[in-house]
């Protein structure tokens, strides 16, 4: 039941991303790890607003295939990757949202204090040198942010967001996607104002505040 629940909810991510505009055609992809430390990971060749439970691709943390019918992304090296640099990381998304691919082209990260949520929630979001697709420079290029980063901009490609839930991966997606928006129209006014890096360090001590407003309410 479990297994099953995890298929339905990558479904359900990757589904948002179709909708949201985040990708086209086959484009993106999206894994999680299972209580089993393996990953279920998206397959080459399906749009993501197609994709369905039983199409996904389970896989170990190298990316040999264990069970499935269909070839795991082609981009799936950048997952495994994080997954066995990071225990705490349990979902990776890749998508390519208009916005934040414009500044993955132009090899500009998101790094400005301009946004009280980009410091509490996400922090600054760099970007990779430029990797060819599908091979181990896609790994790693990414492997030195992995640590100290929740997302990256892909050089000339998109966005890489992870997190300790499908949910908080997606999430950290869109909230790149929406500062590179933000981001795009203060420069188009001539640029912003910045927040102080005193205003920034206080907002980073209420980051725990925040966390546990997230969480239920325990009478």
């Amino acid at each position: 039941m479990m297994d099953e629940q995890l298929r339905l909810e990558i479904c359900q991510v990757c589904h948002w991303l179709y909708d949201r505009g985040y990708v086209v055609s086959n484009d993106g992809n999206v894994s999680a790890r299972t209580p089993r430390n393996t990953v279920l990971i998206t397959p080459s060749g399906v749009g993501k607003g197609r994709m369905e439970p039983h199409m996904l691709v389970e896989t170990d943390l190298e990316g040999h295939i264990l069970s499935g019918d269909r070839h795991p992304s082609s981009e799936g090296k950048m997952h495994w990757m994080v997954y066995r640099e990071r225990e705490d990381v349990m979902a990776v998304v890749h998508a390519h949202p208009p916005i934040s691919t414009a500044f993955a082209i132009c090899r500009r990260p998101l790094k400005e204090r301009y946004l009280a949520e980009l410091i509490v929630g996400l922090g600054e979001v760099p970007v990779t040198e430029f990797a060819m697709l599908s091979t181990d420079e896609v790994p790693d290029s990414v492997r030195p942010f992995v640590r100290d980063h929740s997302a990256v901009l892909l050089a000339n490609h998109g966005a890489l967001t992870w997190g300790p839930s499908l949910l908080s991966a997606f999430d950290r997606l869109e909230v790149v996607e929406q500062t590179a928006k933000v981001y795009y129209y203060v420069n188009q006014l001539g640029g912003g104002v910045e927040i102080t890096r005193e205003q920034a360090d206080q907002l980073r001590s209420m980051t725990g505040f925040y966390q546990k407003l997230a969480q239920k309410r325990e009478d």
